[in-house]
């Protein structure tokens, strides 16, 4: 295997666990939730379920980078002779990523909080937040998929 595609692969392989969690979160797990479970066990539940998706987002902004900046100097000699949808993708991922700071930072030690104290309006408003922000984040990663898939061959 060529430096070349062990970088490619984890990149994508990075990619796909973020966003690709994030959709199942908001496409499958959070309807169902809503359907199964009463507001104080779907407010447990969700208080579980992000630590955990969250260790593996760290993963993937960490390997992002890395991978994205290796493979950008193998194939376009550095940033400034990268194509412009390079410099959208990594713009993309700071957007991608500082939301995701903001949710873990923020949004979910509010949503412990609640989940901890029983205050399940608290808890219902910072699950609220947090599904927003997953949502806006979740558009601008499937974007940024999209724009990836339209070059074929990077």
């Amino acid at each position: 295997m060529t430096v070349f595609a062990l970088l490619y692969t984890l990149h994508v392989l990075a990619a796909l666990v973020w966003v690709g969690g994030m959709f199942f979160a908001w496409m499958v797990l959070r309807p169902a939730a809503v359907k199964a479970l009463q507001g104080p066990a779907r407010l447990t539940l969700w208080a579980d379920v992000f630590p955990r998706f969250f260790v593996w987002v760290w993963v993937a902004v960490v390997l992002l980078p890395i991978s994205g900046t290796g493979l950008m100097h193998l194939r376009f000699n550095g940033f400034e002779t990268a194509p412009r949808y390079v410099q959208v993708m990594m713009g993309l991922y700071v957007v991608m990523t500082a939301l995701f700071i903001r949710i873990q930072a923020l949004q979910l030690p509010l949503l412990r909080q609640a989940v901890q104290a029983e205050d399940w309006a608290a808890g219902a408003a910072a699950l609220g937040s947090i599904r927003r922000l997953v949502g806006i984040n979740l558009l601008v990663g499937l974007s940024l998929v999209a724009i990836a898939a339209a070059r074929p061959g990077l």
